[in-house]
């Protein structure tokens, strides 16, 4: 392999020290902001799935769905001995479940209200609760309470109650009833999935269900919590191919929307509810189908950091490829004396586009390093709990993951786009006469 072409195109670069750094500064500055955007985009889906895991309670869920005797659609699971039965049969390994019943229900207390979600859960016994929720008054062996609720700081600030403080809230049953209830304040905690932890409320499980028309030990969804998040789609295909092989009515998991005016989730959910059946019919589904709007979000990200790529380079490449038109005026002479000892003029050509190779190398290199480097800085900041942000964060902080071929193709890109600025002044050189470079003075 000919080594003496780059040999000569890295000592080149480093004879023009101020402008080869200005050049290679402007390709990582660009390469730093796009490098900082894939990484957050990386981690973003993530971080909202993880966040609305816990939130919810799991990362895959079955839910049922039934019809009443007078027409009415409801929600609710009354057996689920095969549905645990399927579980097993799955082969597939989960780290807890979780029962959840849930209605809309105005909260009261003295003359002050609130709307709000109550999510029936086993209080005393959920050990996410403990893990995600931070008490800032009450206590959690208030849980064994049989009315038991637990609100948001938000929430209690908003209706003046403390612990111990008895709630009154006006919701509907499954079969669109109007029923009353009394809730024991058990704890107040910190806000800690922000805008959408302040709209979650937490009531026994048992307790919900007889006021909303459901028996003891029925319940509307089974959150399954796993391992990994990215384990979701496999087990909920798993359990959806075990629940189907046990003779469950299932709806289907695989409508899509091909227009595009809506996410595969809810062009399936849309498509459900024109079906029409009788007994129980189940849904299986993962947190990243509740959240494919986010998944949008993040194609949207990764989009529009190609596209400021694109742009920043645009200008980035117009003063290299100045900046290389100079040095090819400034190296006449030189260019003229290498052409008359035999240099070729591809070998020419070569040398500039080697010179403009390391250049984007190098830049890429260094703007790399340093989106690592604000990306670490960044990622020890703290973030206030009841922070806008706060549901896009890992555990209160900032995360980042740039995946490998991410960057390697942020390089790439970088490349080909440098190497286009430099060709026109590179073949320009290399058509140069040997005489009449010779001849130039500058």
């Amino acid at each position: 392999m000919n080594t003496v072409l780059p040999r000569i195109a890295a000592r080149n670069l480093l004879r023009q020290k101020k402008r080869t750094i200005l050049l290679a500064g402007a390709i990582a500055f660009g390469i730093m902001i796009v490098t900082l955007i894939n990484g957050f985009a990386g981690s973003f889906i993530q971080n909202v799935s993880e966040n609305f895991a816990y939130l919810l309670g799991g990362h895959v869920f079955v839910s049922g769905s039934e019809y009443t005797a007078s027409g009415r659609r409801i929600s609710v699971i009354r057996d689920d001995s095969v549905i645990m039965q399927a579980l097993s049969s799955s082969g597939q390994r989960w780290a807890s479940l979780q029962k959840t019943s849930e209605t809309t229900a105005t909260l009261i207390f003295e003359g002050k209200s609130i709307r709000q979600n109550l999510t029936g859960i086993d209080l005393a016994h959920s050990t996410m609760l403990k893990e995600r929720l931070a008490l800032i008054n009450g206590s959690w062996d208030n849980l064994a309470w049989p009315n038991a609720i637990i609100v948001s700081q938000s929430v209690a600030k908003k209706l003046n109650v403390l612990p111990g403080d008895t709630i009154v809230a006006q919701f509907q049953t499954v079969t669109g009833q109007n029923n009353v209830g009394e809730f024991r304040l058990a704890a107040v905690t910190v806000d800690s999935t922000s805008f959408i932890g302040s709209i979650m409320t937490y009531v026994q499980l048992d307790y919900l269900n007889s006021l909303i028309g459901l028996g003891k030990g029925e319940y509307m969804s089974l959150g399954i919590m796993l391992d990994k998040l990215d384990r979701s789609e496999a087990f909920a295909t798993s359990l959806y191919t075990s629940m189907k092989g046990m003779g469950l009515k299932l709806f289907d998991r695989s409508t899509r929307e091909s227009d595009g005016s809506m996410t595969p989730f809810q062009a399936m959910i849309q498509k459900q509810n024109s079906e029409t059946w009788t007994g129980t019919k189940y849904r299986v589904y993962t947190v990243d189908d509740v959240l494919a709007q986010a998944k949008q979000i993040v194609v949207a990200l990764d989009t529009g950091s190609v596209a400021i790529l694109i742009v920043l380079f645009a200008i980035v490449m117009i003063g290299i490829s100045n900046s290389f038109r100079m040095a090819m005026y400034e190296r006449i002479r030189e260019i003229g004396t290498m052409r008359a000892v035999g240099v070729q003029r591809g070998e020419i050509r070569s040398m500039f586009l080697y010179e403009a190779l390391f250049l984007a190398l190098a830049g890429a290199v260094v703007g790399i390093i340093l989106a690592l480097i604000v990306m670490a800085i960044l990622s020890l900041i703290t973030f206030d709990p009841q922070s806008p942000v706060f549901l896009i964060l890992k555990r209160g902080h900032l995360s980042f993951y740039l995946p490998p071929l991410r960057a390697l193709g942020n390089i790439a890109i970088i490349a080909v786009l440098t190497l286009v600025a430099v060709y026109a002044p590179a073949n320009a050189a290399a058509k140069m006469p040997p005489a009449e470079a010779l001849r130039t003075v500058k």
